[in-house]
């Protein structure tokens, strides 16, 4: 069908059988950085950390947001689902960002069960995606037939379609599950119902596919957090702002908390994410006593003391992103994302000057900017009818779901963008696959 808004290639894009171990292995690491996370974030509000890592990530919040995190109900709760955006550079992996409410489920186990029907062997099996999504809801519930709302808003419409057809794929594999608008859930005292067949049924979890920058838009969403808080339900991710933060890898990469860092999420976690997670600054307008650096962030081996010193910065010296960090329409996709060297002077003097402005309402992070190694990939032209080839540079998306105190890898798209272009985001020219095991 060449209606389809992407280009597709007749092979899934193949991985090595070291990045697969790789994979599969770093699940586990990514839940603990966010257990430790969750933990700097409490311990910084009770004062044992210091109080301006949760002033950081409490930034531009309405209280209500705030508090919502903070309610002893979801004290320990983490995302279940995890997904992070890795470039597979010439050195070695890197983590861009890592997301808790990723589009692309339902798409990437469509395309993984295509894909094996033509007999590929898919990166999670065939049917990873639904039977690791279907499993995370059992161990989160308890029960093995748990009922499920798959609640999309208005914000995320984008992804109705996907989740409508893995919910129908949940219910073939025995859970009752429904991708419904906000509006169509029905509240009582006792919890969350579905109106089916001229009964109401309750509803066990919620899944929460709308964003927390997005509640006054979203109808009911305090009767759907109320129910929460009263433990009638239960929604997953848990409703903490905190968690969807980019500004976290800045936090990771702070010297002050180095130690704090290594103790909880010990050796090896730490070891294998602080080769990962690239070098990210908070951007943050004040100004530092006249001995103070800002850690890591140089120009021609000078230490800068001012983020207004990267207005002036030339183009080659620009290797770097700034990026909303969170609770932003424009935080998520990759709408609200500058790369330095892509940019005209005059538009990347306005960038900064936004992101220093914008401090207090949605704080920036600046990024050190990681390039995916050059590959060449094969895609159907429906135009010509012919088999093509593409130079282009991939960004891996792999999925993972928490099940019990184990971390699943699902499945992983590739999304191949063509050589030109900085941005490896959603293009109507990229290829979308997914990964095969050489």
């Amino acid at each position: 069908n060449s209606k389809v808004p992407w280009r597709i290639s007749p092979v899934p894009f193949p991985i090595s059988v070291e990045d697969h171990v790789w994979l599969e292995n770093l699940g586990k690491h990514l839940l603990k950085f966010y257990k430790v996370c969750n933990l700097l974030y409490s311990q910084s509000t009770r004062g044992i950390q210091p109080k301006w890592n949760s002033d950081y990530l409490n930034k531009g919040k309405p209280e209500t947001v705030i508090e919502l995190g903070r309610m002893r109900r979801f004290k320990s709760q983490l995302p279940q689902v995890i997904r992070p955006d890795i470039l597979p550079t010439e050195d070695g992996m890197v983590i861009s960002e890592l997301d808790s409410i990723p589009g692309g489920i339902g798409f990437t186990g469509g395309l993984s069960i295509q894909y094996s029907e033509l007999g590929c062997e898919i990166v999670g099996g065939s049917n990873g995606m639904v039977t690791g999504f279907a499993d995370m809801v059992r161990s989160l519930s308890k029960k093995d037939q748990p009922v499920l709302a798959i609640i999309v808003s208005d914000e995320a419409s984008d992804y109705q379609q996907e989740m409508s057809w893995l919910a129908s794929e949940l219910n073939h594999l025995g859970l009752h599950a429904r991708t419904i608008h906000p509006r169509d859930i029905i509240f009582t005292e006792s919890g969350l119902f579905l109106h089916e067949d001229e009964q109401n049924i309750q509803v066990d979890i919620v899944y929460r596919f709308f964003e927390l920058f997005d509640l006054k838009n979203i109808p009911k969403a305090e009767l759907i957090l109320h129910a929460a808080k009263k433990r009638n339900v239960i929604i997953t991710p848990p409703p903490k702002a905190y968690l969807e933060e980019k500004l976290l890898f800045a936090l990771f990469h702070h010297p002050t908390l180095n130690s704090f860092w290594k103790r909880e999420l010990g050796k090896d976690t730490y070891h294998l994410l602080s080769g990962i997670i690239p070098n990210t600054w908070i951007i943050d307008p004040r100004v530092l006593p006249p001995h103070a650096i800002i850690p890591g962030l140089t120009l021609d081996e000078t230490p800068i003391t001012d983020f207004r010193q990267l207005i002036s910065v030339t183009q080659k010296q620009r290797e770097l992103v700034i990026k909303p960090s969170g609770f932003s329409p424009l935080a998520w996709g990759s709408k609200g994302v500058a790369i330095g060297h892509d940019m005209a002077t005059e538009d990347w003097k306005e960038t900064v000057e936004e992101a220093l402005n914008n401090f207090e309402e949605t704080p920036h992070i600046l990024q050190e900017f990681h390039k995916s190694k050059r590959i060449v990939m094969s895609y159907y032209d429906f135009n010509n009818c012919e088999m093509r080839k593409m130079r282009g540079r991939t960004l891996l998306r792999p999925y993972y779901f928490v099940v019990g105190d184990e971390v699943r890898l699902a499945g992983v798209q590739a999304k191949i963008c063509p050589d030109d272009k900085k941005i490896l985001h959603g293009m109507v020219d990229s290829i979308i696959v997914p990964c095969t095991i050489e």
